[in-house]
């Protein structure tokens, strides 16, 4: 496709036939994106080529995500032409190094730069005011006094303003209006309308009106204080994310043949590489433990707050911090496609994703500015004509402020920042906990679940059968009849021989070799050991019989059980007022006992059911459903119900069909998961209620004039407090979440 030339820029682009060619994924890095007007810009220019399917952009990190054909320059140029500079991702952009950096250096540069416009703004404004309004009391007098406030208005206005400026006049050239388009023309109205004021005492006209040049200086150092705040309080709030993202390290050490290491970017690990993991060192990516033991912290991937020992044989997880002993270990997957990893294109995901209610703000934020602008022109419109009917040219004057004032004081910033700001948070402090959100809508959905369905085994169970209890016959020992049934058993995959197998080497006991092992399907194992007949049956009394030479010398009893904090999981649903249920393909004797087990209600076990079947069921339920599951089997349910949770390894299809990953085998993170989110909620419905109210109440009230000559000045504050207010608030939810326990603690 033909790129267009510099001149072009802001022209109608004419594409040529599309090409049929597959969707694909590209990021783009975009500065200067700070409110939903700038994000609805930005997307419009992207949404308007036909090369491009879907685009969503995120004020906290800076980045969009585009879907479609298009080429990565071509986006950027879009997106540049409309005034917000952007440059293709790299290579890798939602590696957790990268986007962690990313992150970092968004927030730095976003507070570098609203730091320094504040400190000159307030620094000019300060000196201004008291010689403006304090000059006489203090006896200071004479004709140099316009001309100092006029020149260093001029100056706040030409050092300052262009940070709001160039923002609105590329807006404006594309046919747009955002939040820097407010904050311009009120700057820029209360200083021209100063310079008119001041052309006029010079050339000896008087007109008994005061200047604004301290207001112009006041607006845009006070309003420039309001991001610097917001800045710094945004990087509070994304706190959660960048300490989730900087769990996998930046280098790993690769380990050669003759014992020496090599520093190496996680980028750069491929399957197979032999990596070093001193002790106190993080795993850099997922692999297997070739020499050395040690304990290691996976509390992020499990849940477990106990360190594991990690051993010869063992898989270890990236992201895992190495506690004890010196490791080795064959990595099984690349850098960029380690669980870390996965977690870091989950996380840029969801904060580029937009939830329902996040739409409705945009939407209104979108059309806001031009009705604030249509305000405006009523406003003066309105006191030019009281002016003129009443001959009191000093209505013009109030009409001035009290435009500037509407302008300034109805800045929908707050209203395009109340939803981001809690999501970053409430999907920060899930992940941190090992719950992964794929996007801002789950998290939404989830917030209004009103029941829970769990499939049963590897969910609510731990999804492999162990020894409940071992019962010999009078004359026979326990060693003796594991010895038995574990020598029939040696050579089965049964996860019933399994299960008796691992009892068997915890004891250490010998096993001598069995001779004309058979298997008989729905009957058990029959073997030759130590010339004796030995069968091991299904039994109704338990898992297994053990027979030797026709004489029963004992049971075994293997079955699956549930998972330790699956009994809290059902009682703190219940508490939230989503009770749990349970959807088994198991016989329903089997499932009825877990159900027993763990506190669920008889009623809400529904067994012997088909992945269909599932599906179904959650399709007729009433109220929207959070269904739990971990298998192939699960993957149409999942996909089903709001909101769909893979819990434990997962296949790859339960994962992609989910909505929200949680890898350990946790059912207590289910109903953390659904407090996170309400809360989350709620703390949104609370930064949208501020925000709708605080314009609703003061735009009248600033263009009647009833704030007086101060209005303004008070417009600023009022403007940058809501920021604050709303990003405060977010703060606040992240230090609640912060606080609240594990269910299963």
């Amino acid at each position: 496709m033909e790129r267009a030339r510099g001149s072009d820029i802001g022209k109608p682009v004419v594409y040529p036939a599309r090409i049929i060619m597959t969707d694909q994924t590209i990021q783009l890095d975009i500065d200067d994106i700070t409110c939903a007007s700038c994000v609805e810009t930005a997307r419009k220019a992207l949404l308007a080529s036909p090369l491009v399917t879907d685009a969503s952009i995120s004020v906290q990190t800076g980045r969009a995500i585009i879907h479609g054909t298009i080429d990565p320059t071509e986006a950027a140029r879009l997106v540049t032409a409309v005034g917000y500079p952007a440059t293709p991702a790299g290579e890798d952009p939602a590696s957790a190094a990268e986007l962690h950096d990313h992150m970092e250096h968004l927030a730095a540069k976003k507070e570098r730069q609203w730091r320094r416009r504040a400190l000159i703004g307030l620094g000019m404004w300060i000196p201004m005011a008291i010689l403006h309004w304090g000059g006489e009391s203090m006896g200071i007098a004479g004709p140099w006094i316009p001309w100092t406030l006029g020149i260093a208005a001029t100056a706040v206005v030409a050092i300052v303003g262009p940070g709001f400026f160039s923002s609105a006049w590329s807006a404006l050239k594309h046919g747009g209006t955002n939040m820097d388009t407010l904050i311009s023309i009120g700057a820029v109205t209360a200083w021209g309308y100063s310079v008119v004021l001041f052309v006029l005492e010079q050339m000896g006209i008087e007109h008994g009106e005061p200047s604004y040049f301290t207001e112009a200086a006041a607006l845009l150092g006070l309003i420039s204080l309001g991001h610097w705040m917001e800045a710094r309080s945004s990087a509070k709030a994304g706190s959660a994310i960048r300490d989730l993202l900087e769990l996998q390290p930046d280098t790993a050490e690769q380990l050669a043949e003759d014992g020496t290491t090599t520093e190496v970017s996680v980028a750069e690990v491929q399957p197979g590489m032999q990596l070093l993991v001193r002790p106190g060192g993080r795993i850099p990516v997922d692999g297997t433990v070739t020499e050395g033991e040690s304990e290691v912290d996976e509390s992020l991937i499990t849940g477990e707050p106990i360190p594991v020992l990690r051993s010869v044989g063992d898989p270890v997880v990236s992201g895992s911090t190495n506690a004890l002993g010196r490791l080795v270990i064959v990595a099984d997957v690349a850098g960029n496609d380690s669980t870390i990893a996965r977690i870091a294109r989950l996380v840029s995901d969801t904060l580029g994703s937009r939830a329902s209610i996040q739409r409705v703000a945009d939407k209104v934020s979108s059309i806001f500015v031009p009705a604030v602008l249509a305000v405006a022109v009523l406003t003066i419109t309105g006191w030019t004509i009281l002016a003129a009917t009443s001959g009191d040219w000093s209505n013009f004057s109030t009409g001035i402020i009290a435009t500037v004032t509407v302008l300034i004081i109805s800045c929908p910033c707050a209203l395009g920042l109340a939803t981001p700001m809690a999501v970053m948070v409430g999907t920060g402090e899930a992940g941190r906990r090992g719950i992964l959100i794929k996007s801002a809508a789950a998290l939404e959905r989830a917030g209004s679940v009103k029941e829970v369905v769990f499939d049963k085994t590897g969910t609510l169970t731990k999804g492999r059968p162990v020894v409940i209890s071992i019962s010999p016959e009078p004359g026979t020992s326990e060693d003796e009849l594991l010895r038995m049934a574990g020598a029939a058993e040696r050579d089965s995959e049964h996860p019933v021989a399994k299960a008796i197998g691992e009892v068997i080497e915890e004891r250490s006991l010998p096993l001598p070799s069995p001779r004309d092992f058979a298997a008989i399907p729905g009957v058990g194992v029959t073997a030759t050991v130590d010339g004796h007949i030995v069968e091991v049956r299904k039994d109704e009394h338990a898992a297994c019989a053990i027979h030797v030479d026709g004489t029963l010398i004992g049971r075994i009893d293997v079955r699956d059980q549930p998972l330790p904090d699956a009994a809290s999981a059902v009682r703190e649903l219940d508490a939230l007022g989503a009770p749990a249920h349970m959807l088994s393909g198991d016989r329903r004797e089997a499932a009825v006992e877990i159900a027993e087990a763990i506190g669920m209600p008889e009623f809400s076990v529904h067994a012997g059911v088909s992945p269909e079947e599932k599906a179904a069921h959650i399709q007729d339920m009433t109220g929207p459903v959070l269904m739990v599951g971990d298998g192939i089997n699960d993957a149409a349910a999942l996909a089903t119900a709001s909101v769909g949770v893979a819990v434990g390894s997962g296949t790859n299809v339960a994962i992609e069909a989910a909505d929200v990953v949680i890898p350990g085998h946790r059912p207590s993170s289910v109903p953390l998961l659904i407090v996170i989110a309400r809360r989350t909620l709620r703390c949104i419905h609370q930064n949208l209620f501020f925000a709708f109210f605080y314009n609703t109440i003061m735009i009248p009230v600033a263009a009647l004039g009833l704030l007086g000559p101060w209005g303004p000045l008070i417009a600023a504050g009022a403007m940058a407090l809501s920021d604050i207010t709303v990003v405060g608030n977010a703060v606040r939810l992240g230090r609640s979440l912060r606080r609240m326990p594990d269910f299963a603690e």
